[in-house]
């Protein structure tokens, strides 16, 4: 029987069966037609350990955010251990080659970075433009959020000394923070906490590596 089809038939009554039927029996024949959607592979093929590594590498380089090794497994077909094997092997390259740049976890996926090592020279490229600075008002606001969240308006103003919605405006519009609810207390006031899109920027696996609040400080630029 070939991958495409094969038909064995002996009587008449054979041609009546259904061209989709898989098998079936008619007295003493028997006819069955294999669907030659079944025996096609779908977008799938062999891949070499360094052809996984390299579309991998292409793919955490070209994704706008952090990308999973899920969704890299989904995207070439191909289990997700291994992805995670050619990631490991990609992050050993990385380090051993002692470049400017490092795969690293971020927000539950991988990107390519740059060293803790230029991280000042970098930063003082990014402080030069201006769509990369927050005003300190705004600094400090998102500060208290990321260390005491979920937090709310009144307690962030407790800490401060000075009321905040502009600079909550601004987060909220820069998608650094998000609401988290509402607190069970008097008037329920609105909580907030800091956003996926937080961790991106700042370069976070997750909030566990908050940076200091100096870093903060040092990325504070023009007023709003």
């Amino acid at each position: 029987m070939s991958a495409l089809s094969a038909i064995r038939r002996t009587s008449p009554a054979a041609k009546l069966m259904s061209n989709q039927a898989k098998a079936a029996t008619a007295v003493d024949d028997e006819v069955e037609i294999v669907d030659s959607s079944d025996s096609e592979i779908q977008g799938q093929r062999e891949i070499s350990d360094t052809e996984l590594c390299s579309i991998t590498e292409a793919l955490i380089f070209v994704a706008d955010e952090p990308i999973s090794a899920k969704m890299i497994a989904d995207v070439i077909k191909v289990d997700r251990d291994l992805v995670e094997t050619a990631i490991s092997a990609l992050v050993t390259k990385y380090d051993e080659g002692n470049g400017g740049l490092q795969l690293r976890e971020i927000a539950g996926g991988w990107q390519i970075a740059t060293r803790a090592e230029f991280h000042e020279q970098v930063r003082a490229y990014l402080k030069s433009k201006p769509s990369a600075k927050l005003s300190l008002a705004s600094l400090e606001t998102l500060a208290v959020i990321a260390y005491k969240q979920p937090v709310t308006v009144p307690e962030i103003l407790e800490i401060r000394g000075v009321q905040s919605p502009s600079a909550i405006k601004t987060l909220l519009d820069k998608r650094l923070i998000v609401a988290k609810g509402r607190k069970e207390t008097v008037g329920r006031p609105m909580m907030y906490g800091t956003s996926k899109e937080f961790l991106i920027q700042f370069g976070l696996k997750d909030l566990t590596e908050l940076p200091s609040i100096e870093d903060f400080q040092d990325l504070a630029g023009g007023s709003e």
